[in-house]
């Protein structure tokens, strides 16, 4: 059998296969408040076949957000709606960590009560657009502002700020956390001499610029337990501004610092579009050295890519995004080698259960 669908274990979880459901942004939450609600945990349940699912990105706090509908984890009804979210997963046999994000500077005034976004420097992100709605899911996407530097007491918040959602997931059933500190966002911004041009021990040199990185990973850890702690980062994808000629050999220094912390994994976005950088095999060697707890990865993988990367142990699981979406079944299919559904991109983000939770199994058309 391939490995891909062997079971294996994440620490003290044990996954029915090594298949994971990527983070996924989809919107669907309940208005006022950022809620989960039922819709989404059929949504989740329905794909549970996977061996983990990481959660679509979720806001630490309420001024943490950057895109309408997303979810939170940082209120009494934030906490319930992911509870059902969860017991439904686990009644399918899916192991299921929440990822925290905070955007920082992909935000808007919108999302911050009139107030400036947050952001390691107050660099404005070039061609960076975020999606704003009304409660009737009517929106466009409008330009990132110049964000405002972050001070001491917001570095200091905002790390507790994820320690105080991680404790929250845990409360709402979450079997861990992902932190993102991938694509642009906040922690990203910190680590990329582009996004960060501080002169205090949070900026300049690559010990500086991992630093909020480790802060937020020790507060969170401290929580829940680094045993329940995974990192995303994304060292070859530079959209929303983000290219930054350090971010290798920075990404592979942080890589260190999360191994010695024996955190549950490090899971690396890749960049998933038709002409994306090609990750040197190289890059995947030298991470392999530095970290040799689990590695997920992710970005349009087929089948055939995700046996090579697990059989020459450059991964110990494997993420599927855009295909689980139209695919609830997509392990199921995958495994038994049928014809994938195509997904209806105009229903990726906002509106009802079209293109969420209408997708038919392959035996169920």
């Amino acid at each position: 059998m391939s490995k891909l669908f062997q079971p294996t274990q994440l620490k003290q979880f044990y996954l029915q296969n090594r298949v994971v459901m990527a983070p996924m942004t989809r919107a669907r939450t309940t208005q006022p408040g950022n809620i989960p609600n039922q819709m989404m945990a059929t949504y989740y349940s329905q794909r549970a076949t996977a061996g983990l699912i990481i959660s679509e990105a979720t806001q630490i706090s309420d001024d943490s957000q950057g895109y309408s509908f997303t979810p939170g984890i940082y209120t009494d009804e934030q906490v319930a709606g992911w509870s059902k979210v969860t017991h439904a997963v686990k009644q399918q046999g899916a192991a299921m960590f929440c990822q925290l994000w905070h955007v920082g500077r992909v935000s808007h005034p919108t999302f911050q009560n009139g107030e400036l976004p947050m952001a390691p420097s107050a660099l404005k992100p070039v061609e960076t657009q975020v999606w704003i709605a009304d409660e009737q899911g009517n929106g466009e996407m409008v330009d990132c502002v110049e964000p405002r530097a972050m001070e001491q007491a917001d570095i200091e918040r905002v790390v507790s700020d994820f320690a105080s959602a991680a404790k929250r997931a845990i409360e709402a059933g979450f079997d861990g956390v992902e932190i993102h500190g991938g694509n642009g966002y906040l922690i990203d911004q910190f680590l990329r001499t582009n996004s960060n041009h501080r002169t205090d021990l949070y900026g300049g040199s690559r010990s500086n610029r991992i630093r909020f990185l480790l802060e937020v990973v020790d507060a969170v850890s401290k929580s829940i337990g680094a045993n329940r702690v995974g990192v995303r980062l994304a060292p070859f994808i530079t959209f929303k501004d983000m290219d930054c000629p350090d971010i290798v050999p920075t990404i592979l220094e942080a890589s260190k610092q999360l191994q010695a912390r024996d955190i549950a994994y490090l899971h690396l976005s890749e960049a998933d579009w038709d002409d994306a950088p090609v990750i040197p095999e190289s890059f995947r060697v030298e991470l392999r050295k530095v970290f040799t707890n689990a590695i997920i990865v992710a970005g349009s993988y087929t089948q055939q890519r995700a046996n090579e990367v697990l059989d020459k142990g450059y991964a110990d699981l494997v993420a599927f995004g855009r295909p689980f979406v139209s695919n609830p079944d997509l392990v199921s299919r995958l495994k038994h080698q049928q014809p994938l559904s195509d997904l209806d991109p105009s229903t990726l983000f906002g509106g009802s259960d079209g293109g969420y939770t209408d997708y038919k199994a392959y035996f169920g058309r």
